[in-house]
């Protein structure tokens, strides 16, 4: 989480063990809202590098999965509780810092069951 002028004042990380990146999106999406609502953020700003998560949590993409509705309704009811939540589309290359978490969370799920990271 970045305050206005950029810094970073918290990160999260919490494995998921073997779900899609959409689900993984919601996932990290909530649990940023999370981390904001514990800081009194009341505007939010949250850039998704997933096309998919930001068009249907803005409203312009129905939600068609049903794997995805119960993520999409959680994040709907979270994003009640600030004054604005707005999310962005950002291509992956231009959001690195939570590529990073993202796969520092995938090695340490990883260690957690004594496998090693497969190589790419």
């Amino acid at each position: 989480m970045l305050d206005a002028s950029g810094r970073v004042v918290a990160t999260a990380l919490s494995p998921l063990g073997e779900a899609t990146n959409n689900v993984a999106e919601y996932h990290a999406l909530l649990l940023g809202l999370a981390l904001a609502d514990e800081h009194g953020v009341r505007r939010v700003e949250v850039r998704m590098d997933s096309e998919l998560v930001v068009r249907q949590v803005e409203g312009s993409y129905k939600v068609k999965k049903a794997h995805l509705r119960e993520l999409h309704s959680q994040v709907r009811e979270a994003a009640e509780r600030f004054e604005e939540v707005v999310v962005r589309h950002v291509p992956r290359e231009e959001n690195g810092e939570a590529d990073r978490l993202a796969n520092l969370a995938v090695e340490r799920a990883l260690s957690w069951r004594g496998n090693t990271r497969p190589s790419r």
